[in-house]
């Protein structure tokens, strides 16, 4: 092999090892954007699930105690999401007299996200496990439109886990890949993780939805 065709092939393997290089760069990037988007409608769908819940809670539907229990995780979980107590008692007024008119400090260390959403998901299960109570509920107009939005919103919270969980997983195996470590590809973008939250509901709100 002469000189020049080495040189020649020499320039092509470089050639080669850039655009390999720019591929996964940019499927990198894409992947990532992919998760942000995702982990933000996973955030908006798991607001409104809270909302939903905090709107049933108020609405005089539930009997005392599963009230102050939904209200309760409720708002825990849309604190954790820096959603504070303050913005929902305005947009909620008979929530604030249901929780007794405490006053919580928004000052405070926020709660675990996924614990807060696991804790809203169980509260939210015993609360509505029993089938005839979810109907009674639902022969109320007002009520049905209650329950049915937050089946809804729970539905989708479920999708969008599921669809962030695979980006996310999609992403940490390109990371792993031996050219993305040793180029550092992923510059200074933290390693995504899945969400792990309970959000399985009760058979009564999913014979519900099975029915919408």
């Amino acid at each position: 092999m002469t000189w020049s065709e080495a040189t020649l092939l020499a320039a092509v393997l470089l050639l080669l090892l850039l655009w390999a290089v720019w591929v996964v760069a940019s499927r990198l990037d894409r992947l990532h954007r992919k998760v942000a988007t995702s982990r933000a409608a996973l955030e908006n769908q798991l607001v409104r699930r809270a909302s939903a819940a905090a709107e049933l809670a108020a609405s005089g539907l539930l009997d005392p105690v599963s009230s102050v229990l939904v209200g309760e995780a409720a708002w825990a979980a849309l604190a954790a999401g820096g959603h504070g107590r303050a913005e929902l008692v305005a947009a909620l007024p008979d929530l604030d007299r249901l929780l007794g008119g405490e006053q919580a400090d928004d000052r405070d260390a926020p709660l675990a996200r996924d614990l807060a959403e696991s804790e809203l998901s169980r509260t939210m299960r015993e609360a509505l496990s029993d089938d005839e109570e979810v109907a009674q509920m639902r022969a109320n107009p007002a009520g049905r439109e209650l329950v049915d939005a937050l089946v809804a919103a729970w539905y989708r919270v479920q999708l969008a886990r599921r669809f962030h969980n695979e980006a996310v997983a999609q992403t940490q195996r390109v990371r792993r890949k031996t050219l993305v470590r040793l180029l550092r590809l992923h510059g200074h973008a933290p390693m995504p993780q899945t969400v792990e939250i309970d959000d399985d509901w009760s058979d009564a709100l999913q014979r519900v939805a099975l029915e919408r």
